[in-house]
């Protein structure tokens, strides 16, 4: 994977954890997590997806292959 890309899905995936994160503290997650007992699906979606992006940026980092 070309570096550029790598960095990308590294900093999209550091924005959806973040809006997730965020995201896990509003009302509607707070309702949900007193009436359910879990956050939103929207809130586990970003978290999700954001660990995805940075695992996958990070990988394409550390193991791209030489030039």
């Amino acid at each position: 994977m070309p570096r550029i890309t790598s960095i990308a899905i590294l900093a999209v995936g550091i924005i959806l954890l973040v809006y997730g994160l965020n995201a896990s503290n509003s009302i509607s997650s707070s309702v949900s997590r007193a009436v359910s007992g879990a956050p939103t699906d929207k809130t586990v979606w970003l978290i999700a997806l954001g660990i995805i992006g940075i695992v996958t940026g990070g990988f394409g980092l550390v193991f791209r292959k030489a030039p």
